[in-house]
């Protein structure tokens, strides 16, 4: 525990510090945000609000699990799990950073294309599988929650995981909307995560978890609405190799069901709303992602983000148990 809370204040504190510093810099450089004509019409005076705030987090988490990798090693603890796994999130993260540049580069909304981006994180996931299951053999089983149960997948394990990573990794992206709403969800489900990585003794994990909580809240002193300073695909992607890896590094795929429940929602809302206008020319919400339909509802920036944070910790919570009792 005296781990994850070090690894929590480094990140928390560094992540303010480079807030500080680091959005007049963005502003200086234009790094601004370019909102979709698309989005709902009042989102057009957030145009120009920095972007790419997700460095700040990103280096808080990195200096937090540097510090406890060398509390790790000076322990004579091993740290390869922790680097493999940390590896995949700054891949992820690295994706997202690329992504922005781009936009900055060419001063519009669009960065790597789909296929690109898609090429790099299926690569990256393919990669972070492998290297989990290097040397060993490999259980291609997932644990099913409230029972001692194991679904087994065979060679369909490894096609489903890396799927369910790159979903996952997208779909946090796609929460990525409004004010906050992607920090505070993922700091929800991060606390659950850290928790059960608390009572499975995996300390590395809980490290990451930690310094993930810490990294977001600090964050969220700037992207609170109305935001100071927005994440960027550098930021969500990284938000969601995190939630990803921890999932697999605990072998407890599944139970991003559960912590995930609202990157879900927002990802599968898009395509029920995409595959409902090009076969019946009719949609199902008013806008999608699903933050927006609320939005479009009369719900304010800061009620989506309290009942979305809401519903993560109680689906996160249930997935916890489920998992836990087993």
């Amino acid at each position: 525990m005296k781990t994850a809370i070090i690894s929590f204040a480094i990140s928390f504190v560094l992540t303010v510090i480079l807030g500080k510093f680091l959005i007049p810099v963005l502003k200086s450089i234009k790094m601004g945000q370019k909102i979709l004509d698309i989005g709902p019409r009042w989102h057009k005076s957030k145009e120009g609000t920095p972007t790419m705030g997700g460095i700040f987090f990103a280096g808080g988490v990195t200096a937090a699990l540097v510090v406890f990798a060398v509390m790790a090693i000076r322990g004579g603890e091993s740290i390869s799990e922790l680097v493999i796994n940390f590896i995949f999130v700054l891949l992820c993260g690295l994706t997202g950073f690329i992504d922005d540049f781009a936009k900055f580069v060419h001063k519009q909304n669009k960065g790597l294309t789909a296929i690109q981006k898609l090429i790099l994180q299926f690569a990256s996931a393919a990669a972070y599988v492998f290297a989990v299951n290097a040397g060993k053999v490999s259980d291609t089983s997932v644990a099913l929650p409230f029972t001692e149960s194991r679904l087994e997948l065979g060679i369909f394990y490894y096609v489903l995981l890396i799927t369910g990573i790159v979903f996952t990794v997208n779909s946090v992206n796609l929460t990525d909307g409004i004010d906050g709403l992607a920090a505070s969800v993922t700091t929800v489900a991060c606390v659950f995560l850290g928790a059960v990585c608390f009572r499975t003794e995996n300390m590395a994990a809980l490290a990451l978890a930690a310094a993930v909580c810490g990294g977001c809240l600090g964050f969220l002193v700037y992207n609170f609405y109305p935001a100071k300073v927005f994440m960027g695909d550098t930021g969500s992607l990284f938000l969601g190799g995190v939630v990803s890896c921890i999932a697999v590094w605990l072998d407890m795929p599944l139970i991003l069901v559960f912590v995930g429940i609202i990157y879900y929602a927002e990802a599968i809302s898009v395509v029920l709303q995409v595959a409902s206008f090009k076969l019946f020319k009719k949609r199902i919400f008013k806008m999608s992602p699903i933050h927006h339909h609320f939005e479009m509802c009369g719900w304010n920036e800061i009620k989506i983000v309290g009942v979305f944070s809401f519903v993560t910790l109680v689906f996160s919570a249930i997935g916890s148990y489920g998992f836990l009792i087993a």
